[in-house]
């Protein structure tokens, strides 16, 4: 795992229960705002699903993409985020309510 991938993997394990985070956001976090896409593919990479809640980050345009390196995983996906109480409005979440960002 290289050292970007790990840092990603870190932050997204503060994104708490109930709230979600972009790409982006994460990308912008990690100090490398155009870097949304690399972000996306590190956490395809993530070896502790659920542990390390990579289910918690979305696209910008709120939809909530795929899961687990795979785009046809969204349902997966959903489910969990169902769980912590985040509605989902035709396969959206409404960041205006849920958004997580980092300080």
């Amino acid at each position: 795992m290289s050292e970007f991938q790990a840092r990603v993997l870190e932050l997204a394990s503060k994104i708490p229960r109930g709230k979600v985070t972009t790409y982006k956001e994460l990308a912008r976090a990690l100090g490398s705002p155009r870097a949304y896409r690399a972000v996306g593919n590190a956490l395809a990479c993530n070896p502790h699903p659920v542990k390390i809640p990579c289910h918690r980050v979305v696209r910008s345009d709120c939809k909530i993409g795929g899961y687990g390196g795979n785009r046809l995983a969204g349902n997966k996906k959903a489910r969990l985020l169902i769980n912590e109480n985040i509605e989902i409005v035709d396969e959206k979440v409404s960041l205006k309510k849920y958004m997580f960002r980092f300080r």
